[in-house]
């Protein structure tokens, strides 16, 4: 016969399991604060934590691709609120992605790679450059973005501030 709390047992063991791997990763708001570092820049942006969508979105604008070296590149301008016009930025292109639009086709996007910190966590990230101008959040950070890095409580925002050391890599 089983042990009337075994079932006790395992779920709070279960519990237990959830918390600490909540410490570990780190508790964010649905709405964060975080540095990019790309070309020897440091931007600062407001991020939404979306665990709805499966990739990352940059907001960016004059998105160029072009080939370099026989290499994949892409010219951009990151998008920051209050300034007249961003400098132009050059990366290698990781992949290009297809992502569904709600209404119409499919749309292509260039994706690079780009150290981001989320609280003190610095990590090299996916992210698809598209015009985002019509959203709040420049930045989207999805669920692959956020696996072993956050845990979202939806309730809350602007839980902890960026605190990384820039030229540190994280993987």
């Amino acid at each position: 016969m089983r042990h009337p709390y075994a079932a006790l047992v395992l779920l709070l063991c279960s519990f237990a399991g959830l918390v600490g791997s909540a410490n570990a990763r780190g508790v964010y708001g649905w709405v964060e604060f975080v540095e990019l570092y790309l070309d020897g820049q440091q931007f600062n942006l407001k991020a939404k934590l979306d665990t709805g969508a499966r990739s990352s979105s940059l907001d960016a604008t004059d998105i160029t691709p072009f080939e370099r070296d026989g290499q994949h590149w892409v010219r951009f301008r990151v998008n920051r609120s209050g300034l007249q016009e961003a400098p132009l930025m050059e990366q290698p292109v990781a992949r290009y992605v297809r992502i569904k639009r709600h209404s119409g086709p499919y749309d292509h996007r260039p994706v690079i790679r780009l150290p981001l910190c989320l609280g003190d966590e610095l990590r090299t990230i996916d992210v698809n450059l598209t015009d985002r101008g019509r959203f709040i959040y420049p930045l989207l950070l999805g669920r692959k973005a956020l696996a072993r890095l956050a845990v979202v409580d939806p309730a809350r925002t602007f839980i902890r501030e960026p605190a990384c050391t820039p030229g540190a890599t994280g993987e």
